[in-house]
């Protein structure tokens, strides 16, 4: 989902993430938004705990 199409709404989203092969899981939570129109800026308004690359303890320059 990082890489939708930022901002979107409820329907971009979906229509984005069936077209690219997005997990099942991913599509049913998106479904199970009600949609209001609302436009979304970035995947944390969706989903705030959503991980990001720092809640990962993976440090790239040590390898």
């Amino acid at each position: 989902m990082e890489d939708a199409p930022w901002p979107a709404t409820r329907d971009e989203l979906l229509e984005w993430a069936m077209r690219t092969g997005a997990p099942q899981e991913v599509i049913e939570n998106l479904q199970e938004i009600e949609d209001e129109g609302d436009v979304y800026e970035r995947i944390e308004d969706l989903w705030p705990d959503y991980p990001t690359k720092d809640d990962f303890f993976f440090h790239e320059d040590e390898y």
